[in-house]
């Protein structure tokens, strides 16, 4: 247990001396660096995604933000449409004068 505790308590004191202001912002650790790894730009996969105006007719191959637009305006036209043919849009009431 007290070995633990030692251990715990050493490996603050090596944290705190390790992040403590007194290190000048110019001067750091590596261990303080933060590093990309493989988060740059990697070789891509597949064919290159173009914009849905330049090839419209395939859309395997669209941008994934093109093609999320082009998708929820087809749903949105459809559902539209759907609706205005079912309500019947709208209807003017005639009005039957009473002839006197």
């Amino acid at each position: 247990m007290a070995s633990s505790l030692a251990a715990m308590t050493a490996s603050r004191a090596a944290n705190f001396a390790r992040l403590s202001p007194s290190i000048s912002s110019a001067v750091r650790p590596s261990s303080l660096i933060s590093r990309r790894g493989l988060a740059g730009a990697a070789d891509h996969h597949g064919p290159p995604k173009v914009n849905c105006w330049s090839k419209p007719s395939d859309p395997a191959n669209w941008k994934e933000e093109h093609f999320v637009i082009v998708s929820l305006t087809g749903w949105g036209v459809l559902i539209f449409g759907g609706y205005k043919l079912f309500a019947g849009g709208k209807k003017e009431e005639k009005l039957v004068e009473a002839a006197q």
